[in-house]
């Protein structure tokens, strides 16, 4: 199929973006366009304006400063993929990212929009909630940081505003006793997580602390799960495992890969495993 008629500009600054955005209602960011265009095609999305950001300066790159990890907005995921930086200090991001797709939409699709888009079956946005990252925004009214418990606020929504740019995302950097979990359960490589689950929290002796659970393609966000992780956040043992997966708070719909009632199921399956995987030391 081909897309409605629209008009395209590429812009060369936030602040060009950002004006445009607000003299055209409904107009839509392009930056990887691997979901976007997609929905072009199909025409369930017909905007009258496409704003090209791929021309902007500096918002692209990965650097490791001060504790934290700065991915730009233009990223690449084939780029955090491959960075040394993300594999050494954003470990959890590393290992989600061969899930994502496929090459092809890894080699354009970009950690910005990925973000911005907010599929609730998506690897990064869950990643970034267990991380208790931050967002930069800009918009009409300057600069601002939305904390990642807060940016993701329904299906497809989040804090972004309709003139608002994301212009990239800050996650903590890992320390040595940052242990970290990731798992997804997908009929092919490469499709939507039936059920997935990323997990970051510290080591503490034999057992956990500051656990945090955000599972995605469960609900219409991904979903942190307060009560299992304080379940958690002790010596693990098969009672506190048992408790934790008992206290799981989900309540999942049925679509066309499964029921809700197996993906609760599913949902207790994945915590046994990402468990495994947090009281397993960085290398």
């Amino acid at each position: 199929m081909k897309p409605a008629p629209f008009a395209y500009a590429r812009v060369r600054s936030v602040d060009e973006a950002v004006a445009l955005l607000g003299e055209t209602a409904e107009a839509k960011v392009l930056a990887g366009g691997q979901s976007l265009i997609a929905t072009l095609n199909m025409r369930l999305s017909a905007p009258p304006l496409l704003v090209d950001i791929n021309g902007i300066d500096g918002l692209e790159g990965i650097a490791h400063s001060d504790g934290t990890v700065t991915i730009g907005a233009l990223t690449r995921h084939v780029e955090a993929e491959r960075s040394g930086t993300i594999a050494a200090h954003a470990p959890l991001i590393a290992r989600a990212m061969p899930h994502i797709a496929h090459p092809a939409i890894r080699n354009r699709g970009t950690i910005g929009g990925s973000i911005a888009l907010a599929d609730p079956a998506a690897e990064l946005p869950a990643c970034l909630l267990a991380l208790g990252g931050d967002i930069d925004i800009a918009g009409p009214d300057g600069t601002r940081t939305v904390k990642a418990d807060d940016f993701f606020r329904g299906l497809f929504e989040t804090a972004l505003g309709p003139c608002d740019i994301l212009t990239g995302i800050r996650i903590p950097a890992a320390s040595k006793n940052t242990r970290i979990g990731f798992a997804e359960l997908a009929r092919r490589h490469g499709d939507y997580a039936i059920v997935g689950l990323a997990a970051a929290a510290q080591g503490d002796g034999k057992g956990l602390k500051n656990v945090r659970l955000a599972y995605f393609g469960v609900g219409s966000t991904p979903l942190r799960q307060p009560k299992a992780e304080s379940a958690l956040s002790s010596e693990l043992n098969g009672k506190s495992i048992d408790a934790a997966i008992a206290a799981l708070d989900l309540d999942p719909p049925d679509d066309v890969q499964a029921t809700g009632a197996v993906k609760k199921y599913l949902a207790g399956v994945l915590l046994r495993r990402v468990i495994k995987q947090l009281m397993e030391p960085l290398q």
